[in-house]
């Protein structure tokens, strides 16, 4: 015989239980706008993402350059619409051939910028959107994270920490590098052609080019 439990003893079961509560879940969806930049327009024919982003799990890419392949996971629950963007740069194929411009290794900064098209903090992607940070980013070796002109104006840069960078926490973290840094040893090994305001800062000597992100 099935037994049949009355409304008292399930009130009674149910406070002796305490006030549990279930942990909240984390948003499925997380709503980007992308305004468009007519001022800088996109350097190659890319539409903006679709404003709906995934907000969790993580996802992994692989960027392949001439010197190797460098592998990153990527956190949708940390930075849903950076990574949204990403994926979506990557599937219309606006990395492939283009060049990483930018490296630095002074005591402050140590990274390799990508994603810009005609030269480090030229060629975007025709739109920007805003920083997904908290106050509270570091940025140890192996960090991806988000280049920008400043605050909320994310577009298709970014930069791959090598050894440390002692910034402010002001740039969107994407994920990490899961496998290759030993590629990004490699580059910096090669050294960096001097810029006009640090020699620690400049083009790398052997440039590294981006065959394509997938």
């Amino acid at each position: 015989m099935r037994k049949r439990w009355s409304a008292a003893v399930v009130v009674a079961l149910l406070a002796s239980l305490g006030s549990v509560v279930p942990a909240q879940a984390a948003p499925a969806i997380a709503r980007c706008v992308f305004t468009p930049t007519p001022d800088d327009p996109a350097a190659k024919p890319v539409r903006p993402p679709h404003p709906l982003a995934k907000a969790r799990g993580t996802v992994d890419v692989t960027i392949r350059t001439n010197y190797g392949a460098v592998e990153l996971r990527l956190d949708r629950r940390n930075a849903p619409c950076a990574v949204h963007n990403l994926l979506s740069l990557a599937r219309q194929r606006f990395y492939d051939k283009t060049q990483c411009w930018r490296l630095t290794n002074s005591a402050r900064l140590g990274v390799l910028q990508c994603g810009d098209i005609y030269a480090a903090e030229k060629g975007g992607p025709g739109y920007k959107f805003d920083d997904e940070v908290t106050g509270k980013e570091t940025y140890p070796r192996g960090t991806v994270a988000m280049g920008n002109f400043g605050p909320d104006t994310n577009g298709s840069q970014i930069f791959i920490v090598h050894s440390f960078a002692n910034i402010k926490p002001a740039y969107t973290v994407l994920g990490k590098v899961t496998k290759g840094m030993n590629v990004l040893d490699r580059i910096v090994a090669n050294g960096i052609i001097p810029g006009p305001n640090d020699p620690l800062d400049g083009a790398p000597a052997k440039p590294v080019k981006i065959f394509k992100v997938r």
